[in-house]
């Protein structure tokens, strides 16, 4: 079995040895600029983690972590041009730097090119695993859609909320950690396990994600610090705020989110103080704990050597204890 440490390292060098770009530029230089952003090639990491917990070689499953990441750029590059995000990853997003026509296309082939990577797995795994990517991608532009119809709804609750971060993050983690036990042969209830897993450490990864938009900085998370308070999105801190403030903070939320602003740094500043007033940041922290105890809970129901289990105990802990 490999340490974390080893495969975040071949993670690296399988993406380091790729090389995208190709004729005709137009298409594969957003490709290749994509690739080139990094990130932290956590969906990848979690097909390998899984596969090399039930005994599988890492090259078994490198295609297949490939596929996985390769889908997850295709939704980002997408969600940039309908969120109109500046950056990703500290850098302009592929349509600010390439144009909205060249960003739609190269998603695309990067869409195709997963499935490209995917099909070049073992045949008799193939069936299992184009099935399993093919639904959770489903369930990811299901999330999206929600994601988007919130933004012109007030009356969201937290319940809707969950389900829709279930749906457009949480269910890939759980998907790459389950089709890397499908290339090590694993049994159906250790599968379900790691999907349980994977699910309740994605909501708990995006709940962090809302924390840090709002309290992080440019350099260390990426992105524009304050990026859904001005797109109007409505995020756990929203809703916790709405749910403990007086009726005059509560209306006065709900028409800063209503409207878009010129004014940035003053919506983001008082938005943010709303925020504190009430401690949603606290309340989130809890959530986030809560979450976590419960992928910890349906790793531990999984019936193999706990030291096994280690590498993704280690990563959970990791990721909710990041700063970006």
């Amino acid at each position: 079995m490999k340490s974390l440490v080893e495969i975040q390292e071949y993670v690296a060098k399988l993406f380091e040895s790729e090389n995208f770009k190709k004729q005709p530029l137009a298409l594969y230089e957003p490709f290749q600029y994509t690739m080139d952003l990094g990130g932290k090639r956590l969906r990848p990491l979690l097909t390998l983690i899984a596969a090399d917990m039930f005994g599988a070689e890492l090259d078994d499953a490198a295609n297949v972590a490939m596929a996985v990441e390769l889908a997850h750029n295709f939704t980002l590059l997408h969600d940039d041009i309908m969120d109109e995000s500046p950056l990703r990853r500290g850098k302009p997003t592929v349509y600010q730097k390439f144009g909205i026509d060249k960003a739609i296309l190269s998603g695309d082939v990067m869409y195709s090119k997963a499935y490209e990577y995917l099909l070049q797995s073992d045949t008799k795994k193939i069936p299992a695993l184009v099935k399993t990517m093919t639904s959770v991608l489903v369930q990811v532009c299901e999330g999206q859609a929600y994601d988007m119809n919130f933004e012109h709804r007030s009356d969201i609750t937290q319940k809707e909320y969950i389900t829709m971060i279930s749906l457009k993050t949480a269910v890939l983690l759980a998907a790459c950690l389950k089709m890397g036990a499908i290339v090590a042969g694993a049994d159906k209830k250790s599968m379900n396990a790691l999907s349980e897993f994977g699910l309740y450490l994605g909501i708990a990864f995006q709940l962090q994600d809302d924390i840090l938009d709002c309290w992080s900085n440019l350099a260390e998370f990426g992105k524009v610090i304050g990026s859904d308070i001005a797109d109007n999105k409505k995020t756990i801190l929203f809703f916790s705020a709405v749910e403990k403030a007086d009726e005059k903070d509560m209306q006065e939320l709900v028409t800063w989110y209503l409207e878009k602003t010129t004014d940035f740094q003053k919506k983001k500043q008082r938005v943010i103080e709303l925020f504190e007033k009430y401690n949603v940041k606290d309340d989130v922290e809890q959530m986030i704990g809560a979450y976590t105890i419960q992928a910890i809970d349906a790793l531990d129901k999984m019936d193999i050597e706990d030291e096994k289990k280690e590498n993704l105990r280690t990563l959970a802990k990791q990721l909710i204890n990041r700063n970006k």
